[in-house]
């Protein structure tokens, strides 16, 4: 059987310009040689510093690569890897409001109908690991930084798909005990609240791991010498529910139907 590369070759001998067969062959490549269930897939922004702004998706935006706002293009990647091995599965450009909102813009840069309406990266992202497992990438757990992990329907589009997943979130991200339970109220008059509200109140991630045990942990050699940082683990149920007005405490968010 030829391999992805090979049939790689092929299609572009032969004229075909389908980007679908030319993207699962190289799936079935990079599965080959890295996927499993020890695997990771990763994801994360790729940023193209650019002057001008008649390069597609081209605006003022966070450019990773320089770590601030810059004018520049921004992709989403998506990186399957094992041990310290990377192979790049996917990058698709994002697309900013001002270029959405732009039909004549759209047009002047031969931007595709299919892909002139807005979506957020963490909605690509989504629709770029359905791509991947599609074409039977096989992985054990999603990892992503906290850009796209302060996205509660990109984590919960994670959990509603059965995924494993670990994704950074803000220190500000308001959770919940593991063990929160949902109570019903008794009102001022001796009447039971119509909805249950949780029975202790949200805190911050940072507050929750102040009194959590750290440790230094290594987990590889970098460029120069080991990669070592503190690290804490607790369960927690993050406060990315319905919001809900709770008392004196006014709206909140309750507590996420899976523990993260």
């Amino acid at each position: 059987m030829a391999s992805g590369y090979d049939q790689l070759h092929h299609f572009i001998a032969s004229g075909t310009w389908d980007a679908a067969p030319l993207e699962k062959a190289l799936l079935t490549e990079a599965d080959r040689m890295v996927g499993g269930a020890e695997a990771w897939l990763i994801v994360d922004d790729t940023a193209l510093p650019k002057k001008g702004e008649r390069s597609v998706g081209v605006a003022p935006q966070y450019a990773s690569a320089l770590g601030k706002n810059a004018n520049c293009q921004t992709l989403v990647s998506l990186t399957l890897a094992s041990g310290e091995v990377p192979v790049m599965v996917g990058l698709r450009l994002f697309l900013p409001e001002s270029w959405t909102s732009d039909p004549a813009r759209l047009s002047r840069a031969g931007v595709p109908k299919d892909f002139e309406g807005y979506r957020t990266k963490p909605e690509i992202a989504l629709a770029e690991i359905d791509r991947v497992r599609a074409a039977g990438a096989r992985f054990g757990c999603v990892l992503a930084d906290a850009g796209y992990g302060l996205s509660a329907s990109f984590r919960q589009g994670l959990s509603e798909r059965g995924l494993v997943w670990a994704v950074g979130i803000p220190f500000k991200q308001k959770v919940y005990q593991a063990g929160v339970m949902m109570i019903f109220p008794v009102a001022g008059r001796g009447r039971p609240r119509k909805r249950p509200v949780p029975d202790t109140a949200s805190v911050s991630a940072q507050a929750m791991l102040e009194e959590a045990p750290w440790r230094m942990l290594s987990w590889r050699r970098g460029t120069k010498g080991r990669l070592k940082a503190r690290f804490a683990a607790m369960r927690v149920r993050v406060a990315d529910g319905p919001p809900q007005r709770i008392g004196a405490l006014g709206a909140q968010h309750l507590p996420a139907r899976r523990s993260g």
